[in-house]
């Protein structure tokens, strides 16, 4: 299980789950209720998941693909622990992941 902390765009807001390897980060968020659209259905055809991974976990995570970080070119307020949730998959070694919601993001589903 890794422990996942959400937390809002301006840190006011922070939600803490349990969460089984092999789940995709963007399915988790999802099911969690924070604010990731994933037009694209985690097809890595769209920005639209964009998160911030705090820089003590975004190290262990495996590297973003070019694809990925072609696509994350296309999105908003995009940092060096920029990924997108669609291309994270929590593993039995990822005890805990902090990931930061962008500000400025525009959820078109109205979650």
């Amino acid at each position: 299980m890794t422990r996942v902390r959400f937390v809002s765009a301006d840190g006011s807001q922070v939600q803490e789950i349990e969460a089984p390897a092999g789940e995709r980060l963007l399915d988790v968020a999802q099911n969690a209720g924070q604010p990731l659209e994933g037009t694209c259905e985690g097809q890595m055809a769209c920005s639209t998941c964009h998160v911030i991974i705090a820089p003590q976990d975004f190290a262990g995570l495996p590297r973003a693909s070019e694809e990925e970080e072609d696509m994350l070119d296309l999105a908003a307020h995009v940092t060096r622990h920029s990924r997108l949730a669609c291309q994270i998959w929590l593993t039995e070694e990822l005890e805990t992941l902090t990931v930061h919601m962008p500000s400025g993001f525009h959820n078109m589903q109205g979650r």
